[in-house]
């Protein structure tokens, strides 16, 4: 197959991951690929990609790096010449902001397009009211829409009728986590570790997460909290660090490039998130064989641990709930074990990339009419 994938940026990120992953594979197997990111100012691509991977920039083939209309249009304009020069069997792209654009790029081409859904967009604010509308008006548009979890199919039919085809698609685990070595839950280590990555966000609600482990923090004094991730949020989680007296517990090492080594150093891993699509970083945990403490937030979390059988799930939003769920983690070597066991032995089988990519060409055959 000839396919196509268009994402915002190839910047470190989930969305951005994902691609990654998927291009190398469709590529590893003899597919034909093209990678497009669409961001106005370029950037760089933080993921490895093959050299089988056909990656053009479009603000290269745009010639503009502006964000105004008259540059937006000619993004536009550059994107469905490309699309007629490559001709694929499929367009694939991701997130809000370019399934519009491929939606009205892909106009009159006669080109199936799948569009996807990288948040919970039922519940995602972030996007705006303008996009929201526009999703609500060109969606209906395309040949499929893809969401990441089940609990999100049927309260987006509702939000956006009219959606030719409507599925669920989870992202696949990278290749190399199936053959990564399980996180010894036994070993003796002279400081322990509460792990948690993400974007320093208000939905990722590390603030909480920062408030719950301080009233943890003397009962568990060989336990430190090892938050990775950057943002806007950096400043005013560090203040409340600080008043909390826990410069030395409370760690906040920046990005990184090498997720699962990180993973791989940790005992525990937490999910303190209010909203999320498909958090990978869960699944790349689990993965790993982290005992994993969860909010049962909408969406992923209930389908990724089975309704809390591979992890404990707690309430989203509940501070006691998640306190006395990391109490029992953190305190019980034996159910760190079992639970990380049961998540890696789950996550594997359900989430391969074989099974995804499988799951991937279903969709093609429906969009291209070989269903």
């Amino acid at each position: 197959m000839k396919i196509l994938l268009l994402v915002s940026s190839m910047h470190a990120g989930g969305a951005e991951r994902v691609a990654a992953t998927l291009v190398n594979a469709w590529t590893d197997r003899g597919d034909t690929v093209t990678l497009v990111p669409t961001y106005s100012s370029k950037g760089t691509c933080f993921y490895p990609l093959s050299d089988a991977v056909n990656l053009v920039w479009l603000a290269d083939r745009a010639g503009t790096r502006g964000s105004g209309p008259l540059a937006a249009w000619q993004r536009l304009r550059t994107l469905r010449a490309l699309i007629r020069e490559q001709a694929p069997d499929v367009v694939v792209s991701f997130l809000t902001n370019v399934n519009v654009a491929a939606i009205l790029a892909t106009r009159g081409l006669d080109v199936p397009l799948i569009v996807c859904e990288r948040t919970n967009p039922v519940v995602e604010r972030s996007t705006g009211k303008i996009w929201r509308a526009l999703r609500r008006l060109f969606y209906p548009r395309a040949d499929m829409v893809t969401v990441q979890a089940e609990d999100t199919v049927e309260p987006f039919a509702c939000q956006v009728p009219g959606i030719k085809q409507l599925k669920v698609i989870p992202n696949p685990l990278p290749p190399e986590l199936l053959q990564a070595p399980l996180v010894d839950a036994q070993a003796a280590v002279p400081r322990k570790r509460l792990l948690a990555m993400g974007r320093f966000a208000p939905a990722k609600q590390f603030d909480l997460l920062v408030d719950v482990y301080a009233e943890l923090a003397d009962e568990f004094p060989d336990w430190d909290l090892w938050i990775w991730g950057e943002g806007p949020g950096r400043d005013d989680l560090q203040a409340r660090i600080a008043a909390a007296g826990l410069q030395d517990r409370v760690q906040l090492p920046g990005r990184t490039g090498e997720p699962w080594d990180e993973l791989a150093k940790g005992q525990a891993f937490v999910l303190s998130s209010a909203v999320e699509g498909f958090p990978n970083v869960l699944l790349e945990a689990m993965a790993l064989g982290l005992a994993c403490v969860a909010f049962d937030c909408p969406s992923g979390p209930r389908e990724m641990t089975r309704d809390g059988q591979d992890a404990v799930l707690v309430p989203a939003g509940d501070r006691a709930q998640l306190r006395a769920g990391l109490q029992r983690v953190l305190g019980d070597p034996d159910l760190r074990r079992d639970l990380g066991a049961r998540a890696a032995e789950s996550v594997r089988r359900r989430y391969a990339l074989p099974a995804v990519l499988a799951e991937w060409d279903t969709l093609f055959d429906a969009v291209r009419g070989k269903a």
